[in-house]
């Protein structure tokens, strides 16, 4: 059952929630949630998206702003259905009510991320004018500031509890997708073992969002003041059409090059990421599962036998489950003498 590729592509992609994750592939996702009572919820259903069908949507460079907006209002959905397991004064909403709730909340949250990443930046550089005169030192240092305040903000949030909890819930997702891309069986065992960073995260995607900006602001000078911040907000879409042609290259390539313009968004996810454990590790996999047949995956992509895969499953779950029987102290799987009741 040797793997015949290092790494190959699978498709899915996610993100953490409240005390889960949600898993997409294709215009299939599923919302996977560990319930108060410890028992794990899963929602499957569609998302078609905006310009559903829609040839824009497979043209290089535009398609990534229309992936961009869906993402957010997915993600943002998962998040309220995710929620709703542990908002105690939660009341029934209609579904247009919540719609709008949604939408109001994702135009807020972009409005604001441009205030703080893009306007605040553009503002704490323009303090430097009296000080450096070069136009493109002026571009880079703006960039840099964009930067620092974007790790600085990530590492203000993760001082919060449940944001530690969405990162570790981040790290389950990452280690589920990195399992299978690797041509490993999808078990508790096997995802604990992979990587919590992935080439293909959200933040990879920020920090291609931020380095873009910096290069094309870099050439793209103007005098009138007002006419620089309305271009940083203008060509947002365009810096995200461009970053997602990256982070699509990056998810699909392993070259050099690829490595290297992938290593800082990588090194910045282990901010956003943290080790789970491995109940975290299950709400991951009943998510990917619910989207996902990783077993035809693997017999595609890596040449692995079904029956023998199902077969090495069945054994290591019957390990597992005996070693967790002599750790709670039942050993009735045993003889008199101490040996298994098996040959």
């Amino acid at each position: 059952m040797a793997g015949k590729k290092y790494r190959h592509y699978s498709g899915i992609g996610g993100q953490a929630v409240l005390e889960g994750i949600m898993m997409k592939n294709e215009e299939k996702y599923a919302v996977a949630v560990r319930k108060p009572n410890g028992e794990i919820a899963v929602e499957l259903e569609n998302h078609q998206g905006v310009l559903h069908g829609s040839k824009l949507k497979r043209i290089p460079f535009v398609r990534g702003i229309f992936n961009f907006i869906d993402s957010m209002v997915l993600g943002m959905k998962s998040l309220n259905y995710s929620a709703s397991f542990y908002d105690e004064d939660e009341n029934e909403k209609g579904g247009k009510g919540e719609k709008l709730i949604t939408a109001l909340v994702t135009v807020f949250s972009v409005a604001l991320a441009v205030g703080i990443f893009v306007l605040l930046p553009y503002y704490l550089a323009s303090l430097f004018n009296g000080i450096v005169r070069n136009a493109s030192v002026m571009a880079i240092i703006e960039g840099v500031i964009r930067i620092l305040i974007f790790i600085g903000y990530i590492c203000a949030i993760s001082l919060m509890r449940d944001i530690r909890r969405l990162f570790r819930y981040h790290g389950a997702e990452h280690k589920c997708i990195n399992c299978i891309e690797r041509g490993r069986p999808l078990t508790v065992r096997n995802v604990m073992r992979s990587s919590r960073i992935h080439k293909r995260c959200g933040t990879s995607f920020l920090f291609f969002v931020m380095f873009v900006s910096i290069v094309l602001f870099f050439f793209i000078r103007v005098d009138s003041v007002l006419l620089r911040v309305l271009l940083r907000v203008l060509l947002l879409p365009v810096v995200a059409g461009i970053s997602y042609e990256i982070i699509r290259l990056a998810g699909r390539s392993n070259n050099m090059l690829v490595r290297i313009i992938s290593a800082p968004g990588m090194c910045i996810q282990r901010l956003t990421t943290k080790e789970p454990d491995k109940s975290m590790v299950e709400v991951a996999i009943a998510a990917v599962e619910a989207v996902f047949d990783w077993k035809k995956y693997l017999h595609e992509s890596f040449g692995y036998d079904m029956g023998e895969l199902q077969k090495d499953q069945d054994v290591r779950e019957e390990q597992a489950a005996r070693e967790e029987m002599i750790v709670l102290g039942d050993k009735s799987f045993l003889d008199d003498d101490g040996s298994s009741e098996e040959p």
